[in-house]
């Protein structure tokens, strides 16, 4: 027997799916990461680079922050009639992005994994720091609408750490009836996929689920009859 479920209670499904599995990630790495202890470090360390491991720390604890802080952002029965402290947790968003992306730039540089990855990282942290300025330059437009859907593009980068994850363990268990296949093409191709999917699946967020009610909305209106004089 089946319960059909309605639009809204998918919204909420859907949103509490992003936010479970958003804490998931960011409780893991930043308890990883606040222990200081550099042997732990799910990422290949520069052995010739002794501050690898400190950008790596700097980036990886304000982007589990962000994680944790995003689908809340989005929540709006959350944040109805609480103006202050969306823009609270967005101010504390905004500038954990910037400093994980600026630290994200100079770990790629020291990272063993390849220039592959390091040209992944590169351009994620670039796009990440632009959707970044389009929505805070939205915002104070009084672009409100534009402004979501600059963070959604936002947040969706952010939430690729998560798919890197999923996809990386993917690539694992596959290793098993395919011996051939190497964790450094599993991980190269991890970062790749889990960018792209993610930006994918924001675009289709932000045209079917944005856009278009919009669109529907205006095209709706009832049109004033013009005359001639």
């Amino acid at each position: 027997m089946t319960f059909p479920v309605s639009r809204s209670g998918r919204r909420r499904i859907a949103w509490a799916a992003l936010a479970v599995s958003a804490a998931g990630i960011a409780v893991f790495s930043g308890a990883t990461y606040l222990t200081g202890d550099a042997s732990a470090s799910r990422i290949p360390l520069n052995p010739h680079v002794a501050a690898h491991y400190l950008t790596i720390v700097v980036h990886a604890l304000p982007a589990s922050l962000l994680l944790l802080i995003g689908p809340f952002q989005f929540a709006n029965r959350l944040l109805a009639g609480r103006p202050a402290l969306h823009r609270t947790l967005g101010y504390v968003y905004m500038g954990s992005v910037v400093v994980a992306a600026l630290a994200a730039y100079v770990a790629a540089t020291f990272s063993v994994s390849g220039i592959s990855v390091q040209v992944a990282f590169y351009l994620l942290s670039t796009a990440w720091l632009y959707t970044l300025l389009q929505g805070f330059r939205a915002i104070r437009q009084g672009q409100i609408q534009l402004h979501r859907i600059w963070l959604i593009r936002n947040y969706a980068l952010s939430f690729a750490a998560v798919a890197l994850r999923a996809f990386l363990g993917l690539g694992l268990v596959l290793q098993g009836p395919f011996p051939s296949l190497a964790f450094h093409d599993i991980y190269t191709t991890s970062v790749w996929a889990s960018i792209l999917v993610c930006a994918v699946v924001a675009e289709y967020f932000i045209i079917h689920r944005t856009l278009a009610p919009l669109v529907r909305k205006r095209s709706n209106k009832p049109r004033i009859p013009m005359y001639d004089s």
